[in-house]
């Protein structure tokens, strides 16, 4: 195995840093391909003249951006390449993994008409004498793998025949579609890191303290309705988000 890179042990560049980039490179270029093994800590070590602990270093940043994989008692391995979400228009979750040419199903943990607080009200516009919500927390998973925890609130004024026997099974934004005649218009989302929870790692698989993406997002329909707000976090194992911008 040839490393196309040589460490400059002079350089301002950290060394394992070097060597992260050494074998980036090689997966770039398609010496190293999705499942191959790559070169183990004690083989970096004697072609860098390097420690065990800067080795390590180096495969576990990219190891902690998807780039490689760990197998227990196995090795570490090349991963697939990341799957992109495009966010260049609204679409439920359903239509994105389809899109990127996965697989995925939905588990409802909860479905529960409650009392909106007031940050849910003022995201869906309604006054607090129509502050009635359905909150449905879903855990969604890619080819069969924990990727997301949903958490979703839509106002039961706008939607009052609305049900989890409806939902089961189905796209929240297609069921609107066909089965309430609410045609979505556009929606405003923020992202931002957060740490797992104890409760988000266990439906995860994740380790608490794990860096996640948070989004929140309110939908609309036509002209300028808010019909659901929701706040989901994202796994970062086998996808990338994808957002197109045009001027």
């Amino acid at each position: 195995m040839i490393f196309l890179r040589k460490l400059d042990k002079n350089s301002p560049i950290p060394l394992y840093y070097q060597i992260k980039e050494a074998l980036q490179e090689m997966i770039d270029n398609g010496e190293l391909s999705p499942g191959d093994p790559v070169p183990s800590e004690r083989d970096l070590c004697e072609r860098f003249a390097i420690s065990r602990m800067t080795a390590g270093k180096a495969v576990t940043a990219l190891v902690n951006e998807g780039v490689l994989y760990r197998e227990r008692g196995r090795g570490t391995f090349v991963a697939h390449p990341k799957s992109a979400c495009t966010s260049s228009h609204l679409a439920g979750f359903s239509d994105n993994i389809r899109a990127a040419g996965l697989a995925s199903r939905t588990k409802i943990l909860l479905f529960e008409r409650e009392e909106a607080s007031r940050t849910i009200r003022e995201a869906l516009e309604i006054g607090s004498g129509e502050g009635t919500v359905f909150n449905i927390l879903r855990l969604r998973f890619v080819e069969e793998e924990p990727f997301s925890l949903e958490n979703v609130w839509i106002p039961a004024c706008r939607f009052p025949e609305f049900s989890r026997e409806l939902l089961e099974g189905k796209s929240l934004y297609a069921l609107m579609r066909t089965r309430f005649g609410v045609q979505l218009s556009h929606a405003r989302q923020t992202i931002e890191p957060v740490l797992c929870s104890d409760f988000e790692a266990e439906h995860l698989d994740l380790a608490p303290g794990t860096p996640l993406l948070l989004f929140r997002r309110v939908a609309y329909a036509a002209p300028k309705t808010p019909v659901e707000y929701s706040k989901c976090i994202y796994r970062g194992k086998r996808f990338k988000y994808e957002v197109s911008f045009g001027i």
